[in-house]
């Protein structure tokens, strides 16, 4: 969780979850720290223990000081005692914040696993995976020294209300099964292509292991292997958008970008306001570098950062396209745009200083590349 109202879901999450279940319960507790408020109260916990720590520090360095002006070695000695024992006071009393924060959203993920109908069972299997991988780690550790309760401990404050759910034995429905393994197929593709073969092997024909086995092909520039599966996949399952985007992809990264162009049309039929979509979809058309297709290329992307404002790639992909217009002022902008949200900031100054010559003064786009050149300067 960040800024208090975003859940960022890690890969390993996803690649290592048995089920969609135990993504859910983990979910249902970031869930319960949002509705708490909890980042926030962190926030405000962490300004009270720094408050308190400094508070100590400054008592404690007096004394000290105070004891070595008086020659008292015992005074001093206690005023470095206070000094060690506020900070420890205040961290202590951080961590015993962040644990009942903790407790809050599981008992949060509780009611919220009970009100949609859903099991807790991922969620305690979840912890039982952890308390087993930290068992060494934990073993004789003090417990009032983690932000987090023990895993053991927070199953057996759950385990007797998980138990007690109508829910508690529920299975997931099998689509949702089905997309939590292409999800996974998917991840290992792209993220672990080492590993595809021994998690998919050829001898396993199913769906998320073809979808596997055709990212890793298409990847290795083996077009010849990985269509055959591909196509196999849209046979399968015509109106997923996902394996049409696949085919776009691997047709525009092996250099065959017209061949791309039907297959991301189809996928933008089938989800037309996916953002991620609309810059694949625009990256086709840049593909063919024809001028008469920057317009569109430049819409579809304008759109896409409407629903993706922070990501830099879209400015890369604008500064192609205005540059294919040959609109040099524009394509300047764009890349001081990619350069500031990329942290080239020398980059981002130079472009927005070269954009405003030729950008119209007093326009949006004059005040927005003086605004860029003037955070380049600042940072």
């Amino acid at each position: 969780m960040a800024d208090g109202q975003r859940i960022f879901i890690n890969s390993g999450l996803i690649t290592r979850s048995p089920d969609p279940n135990t993504v859910i319960g983990v979910l249902a507790h970031e869930s319960g720290h949002i509705a708490g408020g909890h980042l926030a109260r962190l926030n405000s916990a962490l300004k009270e223990a720094s408050t308190e720590a400094i508070i100590g520090t400054l008592l404690g360095v007096a004394a000290a000081v105070g004891g070595a002006v008086a020659g008292s070695s015992d005074a001093a000695r206690a005023g470095t005692g206070v000094v060690l024992g506020s900070q420890s006071s205040a961290q202590r009393g951080l961590l015993v914040y962040q644990r009942a924060m903790e407790a809050t959203a599981d008992e949060s993920a509780m009611r919220y696993l009970e009100a949609t109908h859903n099991s807790a069972k991922g969620m305690l299997e979840l912890f039982r995976v952890l308390a087993n991988e930290s068992l060494a780690s934990t073993s004789g550790a003090d417990p009032y020294a983690y932000t987090h309760p023990f895993p053991f401990d927070r199953m057996r404050a759950l385990q007797a209300t998980a138990e007690a759910s109508p829910y508690y034995n529920k299975l997931d429905d099998p689509d949702l099964i089905l997309r939590h393994k292409l999800a996974q197929a998917k991840l290992t593709g792209f993220l672990e292509p080492q590993q595809v073969f021994v998690k998919y092997p050829s001898s396993d024909n199913s769906m998320p292991s073809r979808y596997a086995r055709a990212i890793a092909y298409f990847r290795r520039g083996d077009l010849n292997a990985s269509m055959p599966l591909i196509d196999s996949l849209t046979h399968d399952m015509p109106n997923n958008p996902y394996f049409w985007e696949l085919k776009a992809q691997a047709y525009l990264e092996n250099g065959h970008p017209h061949e791309a162009l039907p297959a991301i049309i189809k996928a933008r039929e089938l989800l037309p306001n996916n953002a991620l979509l609309q810059i694949l979809h625009a990256q086709v058309l840049l593909g063919s570098e024809s001028p008469a297709m920057a317009d569109q290329a430049i819409a579809l992307l304008k759109q896409a950062r409407m629903q993706e404002p922070d990501e830099a790639e879209i400015y890369k992909f604008l500064g192609q396209a205005y540059g294919l217009k040959n609109d040099i002022a524009h394509a300047q902008l764009a890349t001081a745009e990619f350069a500031l949200a990329t942290g080239d900031l020398k980059l981002a100054g130079e472009q927005a200083v070269l954009a405003k010559k030729y950008l119209k003064q007093g326009s949006p786009e004059w005040y927005r590349a003086s605004d860029i050149e003037n955070s380049a300067t600042k940072k």
